[in-house]
Formats: C-alpha cells, sequence, structure tokens
C-alpha cells in the first residue's frame, strides 16, 4: 500500500537552496479536508461491506466540514487480511483450481486483485500476499479445543432438553410395542397355559379312578407340545376336551328305566340281520330330581349327542325279565339300571350291559 504521507511531505518540502520558512499553520475548514486528496490525486475510497483502504493520519488529523457527507468507515490491515482469507475460503473452487495446476503466490494474488476490482475494492498487494500467507498457515483458523469425545459430551449437554425428549419418546415407543406384543401374543399364551394347568390340576384332584387322571395327563402334555410350536388353537381344541373330561368327572346321577312310553326296543343290526339287538331306555336323574343330559356315543352311528334319554345293550334275558316286570302291573319294580358317583367316568349298573347305547329308536 503506497504511503500517501510521503507523497505530502515531498510536495510541501522547500527546495534545497531555500531557507526553511517557518511551518504554517494548518488550514481549516473543507480547504484543509480536501489538500490530501489533491496533493495525492487518488480517487475516493470505495464503499464496501468486504474491505475499505486504511485511513491516513492527515485524515484523521483535518476534521471535516461542518454539514458536509461523512467519509466511509475503513478497515485496518488485519481486518482486510482477514476478509482476504474469508473470500479464498468461500471460493475453494478457485484454490483447488490454483493448487492443482501448481499455481504461484503471485497468481493467486493477481487473481484476488480481479475478485476485488471486480467489486470496486481496491485492496494493496501486501494485503492479498498476507492473506494468502495467512491462509496456507490457517491463521485465522478456529481450531476447536479438547478431545472429540469431549465436545461431544459437550454437545449432547447444551442438547440435553432434545435428547431426553427423543429419548423419552424412543422409551415410550419400545415400551407402546412391547406392552402390545405381550398383550397380543404373549398374555393369551400364558392365560391359556394356565388354565391348561388349572383344569388338569383339578381333574388329578377329583377323579377317584387312574384312568381320568391318565387322561388328563395325556391330553396336558399334548397341549404343551401344541404351545411349544405356536400352535395356540390345537391348545384351545385339547383345553376343551380337558374340560368336558372334567365335567364327566364333575357328575352324578342315576339310570333310570323309563316306564312310558317305552321301556325297551330291539334293533336288526345292518352286519347281520339274522341277529337282534335289545335296548333298556334309561333316563339321567340328577340330586335334585332334574334330568341331566350326559355326552353319550351312539354304537350304530358312532356320534356323540348329549342327551338325558338313551337305550342301554342289554342281553335278551335280562331284557325279557323287565318286559315280564313291566307287564305284571304296569310299572318296573327294580327301576335303578346304574348309579353314576363324582371322580368317576363310567356308571355302576345293576343290570348286565356291555356298555353299548343308541341316541334314537
Amino acid at each position: 500500500m503506497t504511503d500517501r504521507r510521503d507523497d505530502a511531505d515531498a510536495a510541501e518540502r522547500p527546495a534545497p537552496d531555500q531557507e526553511a520558512a517557518p511551518a504554517a499553520a494548518p488550514p481549516s475548514g473543507a480547504e484543509g479536508a480536501q489538500r490530501p486528496a489533491a496533493a495525492e490525486g487518488a480517487p475516493p475510497g470505495p464503499v464496501g461491506d468486504a474491505a475499505r483502504v486504511a485511513p491516513t493520519e492527515a485524515e484523521d488529523a483535518a476534521p471535516g466540514p461542518e454539514g458536509a457527507a461523512s467519509e466511509p468507515v475503513q478497515l485496518d490491515d488485519v481486518m482486510l487480511a482477514m476478509d482476504v482469507v474469508d473470500t479464498l475460503r468461500h471460493r475453494e473452487h478457485l484454490i483447488a483450481r490454483e493448487l492443482a495446476a501448481g499455481a504461484r503466490d503471485e497468481d493467486m494474488v493477481a487473481r484476488l486483485r480481479q475478485i476485488y476490482a471486480a467489486q470496486g475494492i481496491d485492496v494493496p498487494d501486501r494485503i492479498l500476499q498476507e492473506g494468502v500467507e495467512a491462509l496456507k498457515e490457517n491463521r485465522f483458523v478456529y481450531t476447536p479445543k479438547g478431545s472429540p469425545g469431549a465436545r461431544r459430551w459437550a454437545l449432547l449437554w447444551v442438547r440435553r432438553g432434545r435428547v431426553a425428549a427423543a429419548a423419552l419418546g424412543l422409551v415410550l415407543l419400545v415400551a407402546a410395542a412391547v406392552y402390545g406384543y405381550d398383550a397380543a401374543v404373549r398374555a393369551p399364551r400364558r392365560a391359556l397355559a394356565g388354565d391348561l394347568a388349572s383344569t388338569r390340576a383339578a381333574i388329578v384332584a377329583l377323579s377317584e379312578v387312574p384312568q381320568a387322571t391318565s387322561e388328563a395327563n395325556e391330553l396336558y402334555r399334548q397341549a404343551e407340545l401344541a404351545l411349544g410350536r405356536g400352535d395356540q388353537g390345537e391348545a384351545r381344541e385339547v383345553l376343551d376336551a380337558m374340560r368336558a373330561l372334567r365335567a364327566r368327572l364333575e357328575q352324578a346321577y342315576t339310570l333310570r328305566i323309563v316306564t312310558n312310553p317305552e321301556t325297551g326296543v330291539w334293533r336288526v343290526p345292518d352286519v347281520n340281520t339274522q341277529a337282534r339287538n335289545y335296548y333298556l331306555i334309561v333316563e339321567a336323574i340328577g340330586p335334585n330330581g332334574q334330568r341331566v343330559r350326559v355326552p353319550v356315543t351312539s354304537e350304530e352311528t358312532g356320534m356323540v349327542r348329549e342327551v338325558s334319554t338313551w337305550g342301554m345293550r342289554v342281553d335278551e334275558e335280562t331284557f325279557e325279565r323287565v318286559r315280564r316286570d313291566k307287564l305284571d302291573d304296569g310299572i318296573v319294580q327294580d327301576a335303578t339300571f346304574g348309579v353314576k358317583r363324582a371322580g368317576t367316568l363310567e356308571p355302576e349298573y345293576a343290570y348286565p350291559t356291555t356298555g353299548g347305547a343308541i341316541t334314537e329308536w
């Protein structure tokens, strides 16, 4: 940057053969403010946000005229150098191209001079060179203090409100997913396993016969295997079978031979038309005197139906004895066919029977 004070001193310095005149009083007013510019012949500094020419001592000493327009504020050399570095950083493509081409500092300074000239800003070459050197030395680059881990923790602490909100949202989302999965999958499975275990325990407590206990254990084993495969449908079917077994054990009733309208029937089987199958019609009466519906398997169809009246198969001799008893006075004197006690699966029969039954006749 050319020092304008040297030009001003040369203009006012007396010739060697002349005696030095006493220093004149500094001019005042507009005349004094305009003299340095007239002596130098330089244009007024351009107005710009990026950089401005540093003020001279003459301009600092000369007071501006009252009411005159104020001159633009000017930056010092350091601010200009920082602006050069900032310009270089914002034009990274320029730096990359120049460095890739192996350009010299003079070429980069020339390119910077063109950039500032295009903006109407006159920056001395000394300042441009200082900016290039500062860029190489990373002089105006902020280097964070501390380790990256410490900075991360500091940022987390600064943003702890947002981090806490995000963490809370994530926790709530995970909790909702876990609760939904538990309610939809695990809770029904736990409830089913609990029902199976309680039903099996009730059967074992009620049973007075080994057959019922063995059947309950086998059904429970099948249910566990189904749950292990994730087949809750099959496990529920096994649970229904276990509940039916428990209901059979809980039932207590008396089998009574029916007097009206029919006491017994005989049937001709399809497989042997020369034979006859004899049946006495019985009904199940509970402890309260009401009929009880009992699951009965028909030996003719193989179907199970819940009925309160059905036919029990007997031999011909028993069938004829009961028929004669009824013909005597219209009443079957020994009408109790059998008794079903709680805790057992089958009644204890008072008449000889094969246990076969029919539900329709």
